[in-house]
């Protein structure tokens, strides 16, 4: 995409960003609860909510196993924490939690144990708010597709073509030939709105209209990146961004995020955390010299 073209789109979208107000205080911007992280996979969890709050969201709450409290707390110590014993979860506990919340992100690193599923299930069939569903969270759905049956809110899923093939019983390479088509048949067959991640990554809406995205480079091919952007869509979705708009908003940022801190981390050196670090410059007003990948 030419620079100038790049620079029209990214001024369009970013005057979509929620509004702050003068008068406000942490409950103004929405409560988010990522569900994320397993034992050893203290990280997704941590680049989830990390980017939650990133984005914009007033308060984040992680729910996880207990052995992730140390390292989450001291990562993240903004971070509300509910933590539990993978051996006997506290189903209350974990239902307070869920309440709490306006938007839940379920998936990130959260692994294919039977608690993690039941935490899935959960998500999906027992709590009516928006969700952005993920990674594991994905590999659980696609074990369980009935679960998509009779979704009633915003629900949002983020498939990388692997999960995908999972969830659709095609194989990469196919998927690989159609990627935006692909984002609008699932989309809308099952009433969800579908990010299906690739180069270019695609939105897919329940109407059957697609998005083809024009950030990103292919630095951000790194663990975590994903983590980051369900993070940053559930941030939104928390600040009452409606799910659709919230998704092609968060895609956008997160691959605005990549194009800046590609010049100073390069592309072999990027790292998750870099596209957090990168977000609060990629949600200001294009500077001057801006260009897709080079500031």
């Amino acid at each position: 995409m030419k620079k100038d073209e790049y620079e029209k789109t990214g001024k369009e979208i970013l005057n979509c960003l929620p509004k702050r107000m003068e008068r406000s205080n942490k409950g103004t911007y929405g409560k988010v609860l990522c569900v994320a992280g397993s034992v050893n996979m203290a990280g997704a969890a941590f680049l989830c909510a990390w980017a939650a709050y990133r984005a914009g969201a007033g308060l984040v709450r992680v729910l996880t196993p207990e052995e992730n409290r140390v390292i989450v707390q001291t990562l993240l110590p903004e971070a509300l924490l509910t933590t539990f014993d993978t051996g006997n979860p506290d189903g209350e506990r974990i239902r307070e939690a869920f309440e709490w919340a306006d938007v839940a992100a379920v998936g990130p690193g959260l692994g294919k144990e039977p608690w993690a599923y039941e935490l899935t299930k959960r998500a999906l069939m027992d709590v009516q708010k928006p969700l952005v569903l993920d990674a594991d969270g994905l590999n659980h759905l696609s074990e369980h597709k009935e679960l998509l049956k009779g979704q009633d809110r915003e629900l949002i899923l983020t498939p990388h073509p692997g999960e995908f093939a999972r969830l659709t019983g095609q194989t990469v390479p196919e998927i690989l030939l159609d990627i935006p088509g692909q984002a609008a048949r699932f989309a809308k067959e099952t009433r969800c709105i579908c990010v299906l991640k690739d180069a270019p990554s695609a939105v897919g809406d329940p109407e059957g209209n697609v998005y083809i995205n024009t950030t990103g480079n292919h630095g951000m091919s790194t663990g975590g990146s994903g983590d980051v952007l369900t993070g940053i869509i559930a941030g939104l979705l928390a600040q009452k961004v409606p799910a659709l708009l919230a998704a092609r908003l968060g895609v956008w940022l997160h691959g605005r995020a990549g194009d800046l801190a590609v010049r100073t981390e390069g592309t072999y050196g990027m790292l998750a955390r870099h596209l957090v670090e990168y977000l609060p410059k990629a949600m200001k007003p294009f500077q001057s010299k801006e260009q897709k990948g080079q500031v």
